[in-house]
């Protein structure tokens, strides 16, 4: 009988211990500058995981005055 509850007892704290795998999400838009002021403003949409590092990592577009990035919060 004792040996039932330790391994329950054990089995309760196993399954307490794990913690769910939570991806990173954050809201993110693309938005176009021309000469430091904001032009352009794009839709915000969630992106999470691999995507989000994808658009964390590209770089931002110059041609002449303007900018074009991407802007996450």
């Amino acid at each position: 009988m004792k040996t039932k509850l330790l391994y329950a007892a054990g089995l309760v704290l196993v399954a307490l211990s794990f913690t769910s795998c939570e991806e990173t999400c954050k809201v993110c838009q693309q938005n176009t500058y021309v000469s430091g002021t904001l032009e352009n403003e794009g839709s915000p949409a969630e992106y999470c995981g691999t995507e989000l590092i994808k658009i964390e990592a590209t770089p931002d577009f110059v041609l002449g005055s303007s900018t074009t990035k991407w802007e996450c919060d």
